[in-house]
């Protein structure tokens, strides 16, 4: 489940502009006018003002349509615009929701572990962490089961190819003979060989449309763009981590001494 979209109170005139187009956006949005919210969101980032907000309704709106790599890149930089910790869970428990949606469950728990830094209470991203942490062991798990069945499978091709060579070894004789008594016939069936074989525009025709390269997904995300991701996540981490150092490292009080 998708957090909603935010929606804005009454503020001073010189956010008005951004204000209307999220309001505007909002509106479209619950009419299920997608394309018009998209719209709407996108004129009030380019205001430079409630941009973190835009794009998070925005990134929803695309997520909702199953853009999930563009929703994903506006969610990771509203991450970094905005100071507030709501708006933060609210964008990671977002990422970690697109990431599983794609079945990059690493990256999922990464993400729903970074909302609840923001909001250790909410259940829903609670129950979301759970779940990508079982998706991820039972990915693991079925790799690790795939890799063995390779294994085997390579194992019993070497078994079969041995006893190829084997057997190959004890025709070995009788095909020489059979090469020696055939070869009166050599120049007559060399004479029958000569005709051209038909081209065999079957398989041509396989060989091109396995050349052929598929359409792309807008749900697909490259290496690169989870890499970055996750850094993102990471630097994000890091920071939490340092201010909470910071919290802890207190100067020692220095009493001042008395002269008698």
């Amino acid at each position: 489940m998708l957090f909603p979209f935010i929606v804005l109170g009454q503020e001073a005139p010189l956010v008005k502009s951004a204000d209307n187009y999220i309001y505007d956006g909002n509106q479209a949005f619950d009419a299920s006018n997608n394309v018009e919210a998209e719209k709407n969101y996108r004129r009030a980032a380019a205001t430079g003002l409630k941009k973190d907000i835009a794009q998070y309704n925005m990134g929803t709106t695309l997520q909702q349509d199953n853009y999930v790599a563009e929703a994903l890149s506006l969610y990771a930089d509203a991450v970094e615009i905005t100071k507030e910790r709501p708006n933060k869970h609210r964008n990671f428990h977002n990422i970690g929701n697109a990431l599983m949606q794609i079945k990059e469950y690493k990256g999922a728990v990464e993400a729903y572990k970074n909302a609840l830094r923001n909001n250790p209470k909410d259940d829903e991203t609670r129950y979301n962490y759970a779940l990508a942490k079982k998706m991820l062991e039972d990915d693991d798990q079925n790799g690790d089961q795939d890799n063995n069945d390779k294994k085997d499978n390579k194992d019993n091709k070497d078994q079969d190819q041995d006893k190829k060579e084997d057997k190959g070894k004890d025709q070995e004789g009788d095909k020489e003979q059979d090469q020696k008594e055939g070869s009166d016939d050599e120049g007559e069936n060399e004479k029958d060989n000569k005709k051209d074989d038909p081209k065999d525009q079957d398989q041509k025709e396989d060989k091109d449309k396995d050349q052929q390269q598929p359409q792309g997904n807008p749900t697909q995300l490259s290496p690169q763009q989870v890499k970055n991701l996750l850094e993102a996540m990471s630097n994000e981490e890091k920071k939490v981590q340092d201010k909470v150092n910071a919290q802890k490292v207190k100067p020692a009080g220095v009493k001042s001494k008395k002269d008698w």
